[in-house]
């Protein structure tokens, strides 16, 4: 239920809590701030609540000792409970750090470290004894605050752990000895001062750490909803981790700047029920999301029957043909309309109102490059899905698609108060309030970071004829063959990734005389399909060796190879006998391959492809799931596709 009719001027000269006290007074209880699902029910916190919990967080943290300025970290899934330590923290004047509940101890300590945290959230007990095991790194955090109280009896009695429970309880009894104490508080914060830090994705070595001002969230904030006329009461659901600067961007910029309803669902495994139930109207989350489930899609019906095969491929074909007039902006011919109207009460509607999209008015895809085969198979079905383009230094996404004009190949076009321009080496250059203050504690990488005031993304585009920005590549990956031919890896490899039976790719060339590629395949639907075929396979290493699994990816390797010009074709690959592991330093927390690593780590495997050998033997370790440490000895196929 919408909370206001009509849309206001989203402007707003403040901090972040200073905000949420204005939207608390604004709406009052008259409809939902927060909602979180709890052993399946829904749970609802209006706005006065919303107040009364960071009013509370914030109290509690001044009883404890905590003063202005000081840092905070904050290791919380998504729950209303990071909301609520976040801007808890930033009304007294903290700065907060979000940090990935996946990461490992030693990772976690690091983190902590370079900022000196004084206080740190924390989930529950895995990330508590994660901490408690680094402990003596931890010199500077005072208290460790969890939100979890499960399995946490056996730590009673240590000063250094307090439940958020008891928190809240602190606070409760501070503000009613000192009623003013918040609100003196409160009005002291500046919109300039740093609200947050988030760490960036790490691709090249240690995360750096940008500093968010509270200006920049309610800047980005105040794009989105002039951009895309975000109502009060529109629902927003949170799933993608706060770690990460969409859902802080979202969150703390958007959904609070524009009275939007934060959902929280109850697990990940949820999130497609979760879908049906709320009826997000919008959704932004990583290209992995949307490849996993186009690859899913795809699966289930090669899967199916005959007839339900042959009419998802008629109603696909449909779908194509009329995105491909409405990219063109061309007129759709009346049968065409007809066929595409029935293929949508036919197909379209169950399919997505089973994956729980069904209420999507847009969907976005950022974070990392996506197949334009994955925007089109998607829209083709019904689904408006749009790629757009941000960075964690411009507090996140600042270009998208508009509904008219949607081309899967491009970002779109720039949010208001945002300015793009391509530098003379194709570099992406960025102007906006919403561009962050700089690295904490690296004037050297700051200074780099600009030039004549405008933000370097470090991505090599362009900007089309009408308008829109295409996204070669990150400059730094950019491959040169021994011709000297330049291309950007991302280009191959998100297309090899448009197969469901391939999970991720790196691919190799720079200074060589052809391509070759190190594949994932996607454990879950390759292995379907080997016990389809009644082929045995015990694990991931063991299915990844099948020769007819070989023979499977090298037949979607092909299928690639025929859409690429001459000098991009892939020439050998090799599937690896592990997942490339962000616990191993492979990939970051965000899923993103860190290159230069993979490449030294696997530059055995890849000089080998450039030799006349057909098969390499590994020995080594490996990592489990579990933490512990095995030996492999296996050998690796090197296979021509040619």
């Amino acid at each position: 239920m919408q909370q206001e009719q009509g849309q206001r001027d989203p402007s707003f000269n403040g901090t972040l809590p200073q905000l949420l006290a204005a939207q608390a007074e604004r709406y009052g209880t008259a409809g939902a701030a927060i909602r979180e699902k709890a052993y399946g029910i829904w749970q609802t916190y209006h706005w006065e609540d919303y107040l009364r919990y960071v009013r509370h967080t914030a109290l509690g943290l001044v009883a404890l000792g905590c003063r202005r300025g000081e840092s905070v970290g904050v290791i919380i899934n998504n729950h209303p409970e990071w909301l609520f330590s976040e801007l808890g923290s930033q009304s007294i004047g903290g700065v907060t750090l979000n940090l990935f509940t996946s990461a490992v101890a030693e990772e976690l300590s690091v983190s902590l470290n370079r900022i000196q945290a004084a206080y740190v959230f924390v989930q529950d007990q895995e990330q508590a004894d994660k901490l408690i095991s680094s402990r003596q790194k931890l010199d500077h955090v005072r208290r460790v605050i969890y939100i979890d109280p499960t399995g946490m009896g056996s730590c009673a009695g240590d000063p250094w752990l307090i439940s958020f429970r008891e928190l809240l309880k602190m606070g409760e009894e501070l503000d009613r000895e000192r009623p003013s104490l918040f609100d003196s508080e409160l009005q002291q914060g500046k919109p300039e001062e740093t609200a947050l830090m988030i760490q960036t994705s790490g691709t090249t070595g240690l995360p750096k750490l940008a500093m968010l001002s509270h200006r920049n969230l309610t800047a980005i904030g105040e794009s989105w909803v002039k951009a895309v006329s975000i109502m009060p009461g529109e629902n927003w659901l949170s799933m993608s981790p706060p770690a990460w600067i969409v859902d802080q961007m979202w969150g703390l910029g958007v959904a609070l700047l524009g009275g939007m309803t934060m959902n929280f669902p109850e697990t990940p495994e949820t999130i497609m029920e979760d879908f049906r139930e709320i009826g997000p109207a919008r959704i932004i989350t990583a290209s992995r999301f949307w490849e996993e489930l186009a690859s899913r899609i795809r699966v289930k019906m090669s899967d199916a029957g005959w007839i339900k095969r042959r009419l998802f491929r008629e109603a696909e074909k449909i779908g194509r043909a009329v995105l491909a007039r409405q990219i063109k902006k061309e007129p759709i011919p009346l049968f065409l309309k007809g066929l595409h109207h029935l293929a949508g009460l036919m197909i379209y509607r169950p399919l997505l109102d089973r994956i729980g999209c069904s209420q999507f008015q847009s969907a976005y895809t950022g974070g990392h490059p996506i197949s334009p085969d994955v925007i089109s198979f998607f829209r083709a079905i019904g689904l408006n899905l749009k790629q757009c383009y941000g960075l964690t230094e411009a507090t996140g996404i600042f270009q998208i698609q508009p509904d008219d004009e949607v081309k899967p190949e491009t970002v779109g076009k720039p949010l208001p108060g945002v300015q793009i321009r391509i530098a003379e080496d194709q570099e992406v250059l960025v102007f906006s309030p919403s561009v962050f203050q700089g690295y904490y504690q690296d004037y050297q990488a700051t200074e780099a970071a600009f030039v004549q005031g405008w933000l370097r993304t470090g991505d090599a585009g362009y900007i089309d004829g009408g308008r829109h920005l295409l996204i070669i590549g990150r400059k730094e990956e950019i491959i040169r063959n021994k011709s000297g031919d330049a291309f950007s890896p991302d280009f191959i490899e998100t297309r090899l990734k448009f197969s469901p039976f391939i999970k991720e790719s790196v691919i190799f060339g720079e200074g060589r005389p052809y391509l070759t590629v190190m594949i994932n395949i996607d454990f879950g639907n390759t292995g379907s399909w080997a016990e389809e075929r009644m082929i045995p396979y015990t694990t991931y290493m063991d299915l990844s060796q099948q020769p007819a699994v070989e023979e499977l990816i090298l037949k979607e390797v092909r299928k690639v190879n025929e859409q690429l010009p001459e000098v991009m074709k892939i020439h050998k690959f090799i599937l690896l006998y592990k997942l490339l592991d962000a616990d191993d330093d492979e990939l970051t927390r965000t899923g993103k391959v860190r290159r230069r690593f993979v490449y030294g780590l696997y530059l055995k495997l890849i000089e080998a492809m450039y030799s006349d050998a057909e098969e390499i033997r590994v020995k080594g370790k490996i990592r489990y799931r579990d933490g512990q440490v095995g030996e492999i000895d296996t050998l690796v196929h090197i296979v021509q596709v040619f």
